[in-house]
């Protein structure tokens, strides 16, 4: 059975030996549901656990699994976009996940979607080098310690301009 740490977050239930050190695994967070049940749907056919065979518990029970995964799933999602409480199909969702999946099968999981969220939080803007010169050079000047901080001070200024101007946005 899956026990709660608290409100939103559901530990995994080891099926071997349970790690001493390292951060404990945890199954789907409501607040990861966007990200997460596109990676799970696309984990879970049949052709995609043949491939991954060591991420899974067994492949014997793969179909049924499947079946009611999909179903929860489908539920989960229809349910999260009503914004709806959807607490019970959570906790039923990850426990069929948490017997689908292996120890290390759930740790590449979580390892995947962490990744997606950190390609999420980031963006990439091409720069002209002698841009980033100047940009060095304003951080120099500044004592600012990252890319992210210089725009940021630099755009800071621009808005105060602009509401010293009276302008608004």
């Amino acid at each position: 059975m899956i026990k709660q740490m608290d409100d939103t977050k559901q530990e995994w239930q080891y099926h071997g030996n349970k790690p001493i050190k390292g951060r404990k695994l945890l199954l789907i967070q409501q607040s990861e549901l966007v990200i997460a049940l596109p990676l799970i749907f696309r984990l879970i056919p049949k052709e995609q656990i043949s491939r991954r065979s060591a991420w899974f518990e067994s492949s014997g029970e793969s179909e049924l699994q499947f079946l009611k995964i999909s179903e929860l799933l489908s539920l989960v999602a229809r349910k999260r976009k009503q914004s709806v409480d959807l607490s019970v199909e959570l906790e039923q969702l990850n426990f069929c996940l948490n017997e689908m999946f292996s120890d290390y099968g759930w740790r590449m999981v979580r390892k995947e979607l962490a990744q997606i969220k950190k390609r999420k939080k980031k963006s990439h803007i091409e720069l002209s080098n002698d841009l980033v010169h100047r940009l060095k050079a304003f951080m120099s000047l500044k004592q600012l310690d990252s890319f992210d901080q210089a725009v940021d001070h630099l755009l800071s200024d621009c808005e105060k301009i602009r509401s010293d101007n009276g302008e608004v946005e």
